[in-house]
């Protein structure tokens, strides 16, 4: 090797993340320099932004997913160096009602964006994260769970394809006519939990009709692989068959969860059959993207998807300990991976998309990096206590009326409603085009064999 070349070798081994998973306090070192990293790219705490907002390019939901992670964080670490910014960002976006349809957001979110806020309040109930100030006068985190809950199951739409959420919330918004998996797999996943955390039949039941409906019309394989969604003009019964990771993930902790609630053999035996197909996100037991990760088409949102999946099969373990042994190798094994690629940046912490690479490749990218925290971390996950209830210690404020059901499906409230203009309905025209252009390119050739 020319000395040259072998120097910049010890350089670069110098600045890797050192990374030893069988130490706690060398995982959570990496972690915090991780979760630093993440938040260089945050502006909501800055003068003129709003608390709980990322930057362009990144959406309303990924903020929601990342506040979500530190409270994880904060909870496997005992770390409270993020607890008061998460509390700012959580309070804030939260709104009046605690429904998370802020004024600055509420015109564009769709049912899958306000649940993964939805999932921060529900982390902090279960982990008694702390509890919001009085003064604020918003409701507590089981209240924001519970508002969220409310107005999701308000628009349940049995008008089309017999039920289900449609992705986006009101009718002047693209993908009104569609109706996804990960909308309904959260609203799925939040009512199990709910049920589980309050012990109210009415959540249990809920989730059992969210299930139901998934198998009924087909998102589901009887293999337990979930496609994307369809659109509502089919019925619902032509499916778009990519598969991501974060559909999986949300309804194997929901199915993980009801288990742990029900005993019941039907959902151990949809816990391990959601286990099981989660393989085909596996390549030697390192996480991956497989819809877009082989063929370089991951776009902004899809670069946190497998955080996700490491995040809900973490807490599967612990809701369904007979699931352990199967999903601590490959958590380990993908952490490993991962780390591997956090060497760039000027804090030689920013992370690699493609942990099958075990390498830097260049980006510095907040879905990354929360996907990076999300697997690393959930390799601690047996050395804390599962999730509390309202019978085991949980003593966040719940209200079960809260919330603001709002308007029929499809209606949009006053306040919202906009003019749409000729050249509005145009442009509309061609962003549609252009996502079925991108839909079939990056993904089109993905469909269940």
């Amino acid at each position: 090797m020319h000395p040259l070349w072998h120097l910049l070798f010890l350089i670069v081994a110098v600045q890797a993340i050192d990374l030893d998973l069988d130490d706690p306090a060398s995982t959570k070192t990496t972690l915090h320099t991780l979760a630093t990293q993440m938040l260089t790219h945050y502006t909501g705490n800055l003068p003129g932004d709003n608390p709980g907002n990322l930057p362009d390019p990144y959406y309303w939901w990924e903020a929601g997913a990342m506040f979500t992670a530190l409270i994880d964080y904060w909870y496997l670490t005992s770390d409270t160096t993020f607890t008061n910014l998460t509390l700012q960002a959580l309070t804030w976006q939260s709104g009046p009602s605690g429904s998370f349809m802020p004024a600055n957001q509420t015109r564009t979110e769709g049912n899958d964006d306000q649940s993964f806020w939805a999932f921060a309040a529900m982390s902090a109930a279960e982990r008694n994260f702390p509890d919001p100030p009085p003064e604020l006068g918003v409701p507590g985190w089981l209240g924001m769970a519970q508002a969220v809950f409310n107005t999701q199951a308000a628009r349940w739409d049995t008008g089309t394809c017999g039920g289900g959420l449609r992705w986006q919330i009101f009718t002047f918004n693209e993908g009104w006519m569609y109706k996804n998996t990960i909308s309904n797999g959260c609203f799925f996943n939040l009512a199990a939990r709910l049920a589980l955390y309050t012990g109210n039949g009415t959540y249990m039941e809920w989730a059992e009709r969210v299930w139901n409906w998934t198998e009924e019309v087909g998102f589901v394989t009887d293999e337990y692989r979930f496609w994307d969604g369809a659109d509502v003009e089919s019925a619902c019964r032509e499916w778009n068959r990519v598969e991501w990771t974060y559909n999986t993930g949300v309804y194997l902790l929901g199915a993980a969860v009801m288990y742990n609630l029900t005993e019941s053999p039907t959902w151990r035996t949809r816990t391990q059959g959601i286990l099981n197909a989660s393989l085909v996100f596996f390549q030697n037991d390192v996480m991956y993207e497989r819809a877009c990760e082989t063929i370089n088409t991951c776009e902004v949102d899809q670069r946190a998807f497998k955080g996700f999946l490491a995040r809900w099969m973490a807490a599967t373990t612990q809701m369904a300990p007979f699931t352990f042994d199967q999903i601590m190798p490959k958590l380990r094994t993908s952490a490993k991976a991962a780390a591997e690629t956090c060497t760039g940046g000027a804090s030689h912490a920013a992370c690699g998309l493609k942990w099958t690479d075990r390498k830097w490749d260049g980006m510095d990218d907040v879905g990354i990096q929360l996907a990076a925290l999300e697997v690393i971390q959930s390799t601690l996950i047996s050395r804390v206590d599962p999730p509390v209830t309202q019978d085991t210690g949980g003593t966040s404020r719940g209200n079960p009326g809260g919330g603001e059901p709002g308007p029929p499906v499809g209606e949009v409230p006053e306040g919202l409603r906009i003019e749409i203009t000729g050249a509005d309905r145009a442009g509309a025209g061609l962003v549609t085009a252009l996502l079925g252009v991108i839909v079939l390119g990056s993904t089109g050739w993905l469909v269940y064999e």
